[in-house]
């Protein structure tokens, strides 16, 4: 892809009939390139940023932070200057990492690391996310696990991004108990045809089925 921009517009594309957003599974309206979720068909209670509650964004499963910070042009100035290094532009746009997520939720999640935390409550109603903002993690909803999963093995496997062991473990434990569902392989199947390349942690569980 020539830019992230150009990116998020073939993303919206690929996902018109996607089954709801990311994370919380709420009905997606879309505008052109716009992305409008409907928080009451899946009980999502507004945090704090109504703004960014109302509006689809795109979430990279695996962020920029953990591809990016290690480079030069990160420690130099961040994002914004990583997006003159050709080889960060391509891991950046790389579509089997972005999925539509509720604004709020994009921004609150930010860059922490995914976990199983032991705590039970969601200040996003029906919306099962936990948030550490403290210790910096997150618990995504069930829904949501197998595909995080499937995406971080791509993602390190292909672009050999460190992950620690005890990250790398929990992932294959997701993979292996929430199963690839249509949706994953049809998605796949889409971003294989643009983009050229598959994430073979679903393409052959897809063959299975």
């Amino acid at each position: 892809m020539n830019s992230f921009y150009q990116t998020k517009l073939i993303a919206v594309k690929i996902h018109q009939n996607a089954p709801g957003s990311f994370y919380c599974g709420c009905k997606i309206f879309w505008k052109q390139k716009k992305g409008i979720p409907n928080l009451s068909s899946c009980g999502y209670k507004i945090r704090k940023n109504e703004n960014r509650a109302k509006r689809i964004e795109w979430e990279h499963v695996v962020p920029a932070w953990q591809f990016g910070h290690q480079k030069q042009c990160w420690k130099q100035g961040g994002r914004k200057k990583c997006i003159e290094d050709k080889r960060y532009r391509y891991i950046e746009s790389d579509l089997h990492n972005l999925q539509p997520a509720i604004g709020e939720i994009n921004s609150d999640r930010s860059n922490f690391m995914y976990t199983q935390l032991n705590y039970n409550i969601s200040p996003y109603g029906q919306c099962n996310m936990k948030i550490d903002f403290k210790n910096k993690l997150v618990e995504p909803p069930i829904r949501a696990r197998g595909a995080i999963a499937r995406t971080y093995l791509y993602m390190i496997t292909k672009y050999n991004i460190f992950l620690p062991k005890a990250q790398k473990d929990l992932f294959k434990n997701w993979d292996k108990i929430f199963p690839v569902t249509k949706w994953e392989c049809e998605r796949e199947k889409m971003i294989f045809n643009i983009q050229g390349n598959r994430n073979n942690y679903i393409y052959k569980k897809c063959n299975k089925k």
